[in-house]
């Protein structure tokens, strides 16, 4: 697989499309939104009840994959249904599965993404 970054004729590098990609899905409620959207139209109102989180907090992370071309929506009446726009994001997840299956608690206890052996984040958590 051939990934490159590209730099800006201001000389600033651009981020990688595979680091925005998984920088998309990196934060756990909009990995949830898109487990959830994996079985289905949902709308944003379902996903609040589901997920437990403000209406607000929800429609920023549904707009951010939006954004991404990640997420589409369907409008039916006053409702709009969001929905993956691209099925090989479910193969993608699905591979994410089965690598995390074959390393173990090797991800989560790294030293710089995950968890530690305190159980306590060692990176900063960002607020949507």
């Amino acid at each position: 697989m051939a990934i490159k970054s590209s730099v800006l004729s201001d000389g600033c590098e651009q981020r990688d499309p595979a680091a925005a990609l998984f920088h998309s899905l990196s934060d756990p409620a909009r990995l949830s939104i898109v487990k959830r959207m994996a079985g289905g139209e949902v709308r944003v109102s379902d996903l609040t009840d589901e997920l437990g989180l403000a209406q607000s907090t929800v429609s920023a992370h549904v707009a951010c994959l939006r954004e991404c071309g990640l997420v589409e929506g369907r409008m039916q009446g006053r409702s709009v249904y969001y929905s993956l726009s691209r099925p090989e994001l479910i193969d993608m997840l699905a591979q994410a599965e089965v690598l995390l299956a074959a390393t173990g608690n090797a991800v989560s206890l790294c030293p710089i993404y995950g968890t530690g052996s305190t159980g306590v984040p060692l990176t900063k958590k960002r607020t949507p």
